[in-house]
């Protein structure tokens, strides 16, 4: 699917996702939850902007790791980027850490899962670049056999125990001393 052209706003860390079934700003976003239910992998591509994934892609997967992050748990997944020139790097670093996060075997080619050019046509004519994105699909094809001749065996994904979150640190003034909380106006403003 395609996050499209029209702005997607970012996640505002509301937590309503977890009492409506999807973000509740809507959207491409919940399109993408339903997709997610029942896909058996993702690849997530983007555009370049500033050395960065573009604004879109980045609140898209901001939203959607945040609302519908158990339906990407465990299923293959590739990222790859696209830019005229330079910055490809430090967007692809940028889009691995969602995978990285839910669990998700990241599929990856001989080379750094990038190509170049303007327009589509300067994209076709990165010879290299190309050559990986068809590894990319041949290794995502062979990983999806993989998983699919594993579970006929009787193998399942790992069911790893939830992680320790630990408390929220508490804060102390820096002049008096007195703990800091956000529920605690007195101990925020005296010094």
């Amino acid at each position: 699917m395609n996050v499209g052209t029209q702005p997607v706003g970012g996640c505002i860390g509301c937590g309503g996702c977890a009492a409506v079934k999807g973000c509740v700003f809507g959207g491409v976003v919940n399109e993408a939850i339903e997709k997610a239910k029942t896909a058996d992998a993702f690849v997530f591509g983007t555009p370049v902007h500033y050395a960065s994934a573009a604004g879109n892609m980045a609140s898209f997967m901001d939203r959607l790791a945040y609302a519908g992050g158990k339906y990407l748990a465990y299923k293959p997944a590739a990222v790859c980027c696209s830019a005229r020139r330079a910055g490809t790097t430090s967007a692809l670093d940028q889009l691995v850490k969602y995978p990285e996060f839910f669990h998700m075997p990241l599929v990856s080619g001989s080379y750094w899962p990038m190509v170049h050019g303007s327009n589509p046509e300067q994209v076709l004519q990165d010879a290299e670049g190309c050559a990986v994105m068809q590894e990319l699909g041949r290794n995502m094809a062979w990983l999806l056999h993989c998983i699919e001749a594993g579970r006929a065996a009787g193998f399942e994904h790992p069911q790893n125990p939830k992680r320790p979150i630990y408390p929220r640190p508490r804060f102390c003034h820096p002049l008096s001393g007195k703990s800091i909380l956000n529920s605690d106006p007195e101990a925020q403003n005296s010094p």
